[in-house]
């Protein structure tokens, strides 16, 4: 009964994390190229990735990463990747891009509102967003990470693969909510 209400507070918070407006979402890439909600038209998702270029945990999942994009942008889902350090300089982003091989673009956040929006506190750390901006999934892509240090041999639970084909099936996010282990997003103060 405890864990359930805990749950529940979890998911309002997420929930009241996202009450706001979505930013006006037009984000440079780090190939200078301007994204914006146009390119959501006829989509069913939008998955934000948020990572990190010194975090070791969000560069190893960067072959999943790449992996999801090639099984879901097919059907319907765009990703980007969102840079958790808004102080790291464009130039070491961009090399990290190149030396990690993103096949996806990489947003660049200075204001940091995509995490201030969504409440993602880690990298890696994914956010699901239906069309119309609103937050459907937060937290870890799979429970590859048991705790810090401690990575499991096989993965057991895909939970952003679960939320994206909950959504393309048109159901509810079976967890909407998880909890995402990885380096903390650093804010600008």
């Amino acid at each position: 009964m405890l864990r359930a209400r805990v749950n529940t507070l979890l998911l309002l918070s997420s929930m009241a994390a996202c009450a706001g407006t979505l930013p006006r979402f037009s984000f440079s890439d780090t190939a200078g190229r301007v994204h914006t909600r146009a390119e959501w038209a006829g989509k069913h998702a939008l998955v934000l990735l948020f990572v990190s270029t010194d975090c070791p945990l969000s560069n190893r999942y960067v072959p999943e990463m790449n992996r999801m994009v090639s099984a879901y942008a097919p059907r319907g889902v765009v990703f980007y990747a969102v840079q958790g350090d808004a102080t790291v300089p464009l130039s070491q982003v961009q090399e990290h891009v190149k030396e990690f091989g993103y096949t996806f673009p990489y947003l660049l956040d200075p204001a940091e509102s995509l995490a201030a929006y969504t409440g993602a506190t880690a990298t890696p750390e994914a956010a699901v967003l239906a069309p119309g901006g609103e937050l459907l999934y937060l937290g870890r892509i799979d429970n590859r990470l048991e705790d810090y240090g401690k990575e499991r041999v096989q993965v057991t639970q895909f939970d952003l693969r679960d939320a994206l084909d909950a959504v393309l099936a048109g159901k509810p996010v079976p967890h909407p909510r998880t909890k995402a282990l990885g380096c903390a997003i650093t804010r600008k103060q």
